[in-house]
């Protein structure tokens, strides 16, 4: 097959929707095909309505060979209006990569009506469908109704590291010494750093220890404010802000910390919780999206009201607490990752998808 792939920015960049992305390009090239990427510019929102009238971009798309063409759903403001031009002139079907919809998150509801019809335009006029979880599909059927055409096909486990020890795992999840909790994440009003801090604030500071990872400059507003919090909680102390690491310096957060906190308002799926699970870390995580299809509250993780201090303090006060209550739910999470499908199965369902719709 040859594949077009339109996205923002570059493969390379670190959110998980871009690692599904990456991971499918690399599949596909594995197995032959060729995939060429349609770049545009990652801009504001109001930019982004821009490129429809882009005559560059939509010359390059509807001269393109190609027979199939896959659109990452985060572009949507770029494509909706132009995308009517380009199924009366291609010759070739439109699939759209849909992670999570940005009028699912939370903001002011007269924001998300407005996002809403624009995504609302832009999924009714493409011809099939991929998603990343049962959550999303749902969320988007009711937006637009059935997606008859369309795909379900998870963010994957990696098969090819081996897994850690179990022995390893349950020796550190005894071990005695402040809880050293990971975030991981953009720090963006969404994935609920402030929430997790005001919560760990209200625990003893010798009981706890957090590691931040993430990029600090997607949000400068929300930084300042996260540091503001750290400071007139007095929790510096405990709190380490990583930044952006790479793939070697993350790993080695995962295996050096106990259990991961990421309460997000809404994730359409949530690699960050399947990846810890493969370290054995149970994950605290936000009961709105698709984080509910990865984590079985009790077992491997808990699940908490979006805000809900309260909830989050407790859970972390219970794990503190209770070590052997540690020990379970970090082996319940590597029994949750060993059973999840690899990127290599998830890759390999949308292809076969993928060729069905150019047949």
């Amino acid at each position: 097959m040859i594949v077009g792939l339109v996205i923002y920015g570059h493969l390379e960049i670190v959110t998980g929707g871009f690692l599904y992305d990456r991971m499918l390009v690399e599949h596909l090239r594995s197995c032959g095909d060729t995939v060429e990427i349609f770049p545009l510019p990652w801009r504001t929102y109001g930019r982004h309505l821009l490129d429809n009238a882009s005559s560059r971009f939509w010359r390059a798309l509807s001269g393109a060979r190609l027979d199939v063409l896959l659109q990452d759903e985060l572009n949507h403001p770029s494509l909706f209006i132009g995308n009517r031009l380009l199924k009366r002139n291609a010759g070739y079907p439109i699939v759209s990569i849909v992670h999570h919809l940005r009028c699912s998150e939370q903001r002011a509801a007269w924001k998300n009506r407005l996002y809403g019809i624009v995504e609302r335009d832009y999924l009714s006029r493409v011809d099939g469908y991929v998603f990343n979880s049962a959550t999303t599909r749902s969320t988007v059927e009711e937006l637009i109704g059935s997606c008859n055409r369309s795909v379900i096909a998870y963010p994957g486990r990696d098969a090819g590291s081996p897994p850690p020890s179990v022995n390893r795992i349950s020796q550190e999840s005894l071990e005695p010494g402040p809880l050293r909790i990971l975030f991981v994440g953009s720090l963006i009003q969404r994935k609920e750093l402030h929430t997790l801090l005001m919560a760990l604030a209200r625990l003893p500071l010798d009981a706890w220890k957090l590691d931040v990872v993430g990029s600090l400059e997607s949000d400068p507003d929300y930084v300042a404010m996260i540091h503001r919090i750290v400071e007139t909680q007095a929790i510096g102390k405990n709190v380490r802000m990583l930044g952006v690491l790479d793939r070697q310096g993350l790993i080695e957060r995962y295996g050096q910390n106990q259990f991961l906190a990421v309460p997000s308002s809404y994730e359409g799926f949530g690699i960050v919780y399947l990846e810890a699970m493969g370290f054995g870390l149970p994950c605290l995580a936000g009961n709105v999206g698709a984080a509910r299809e990865i984590v079985t509250p009790g077992k491997d993780g808990f699940l908490v009201t979006p805000g809900n201090i309260d909830s989050i303090a407790g859970y972390v006060d219970q794990l503190i607490r209770d070590r052997d209550m540690l020990q379970n739910m970090s082996l319940a999470a590597l029994d949750r990752y060993a059973v999840h499908p690899t990127w290599h199965d998830s890759a390999e369902k949308i292809r076969n998808f993928l060729s069905e719709m150019v047949k």
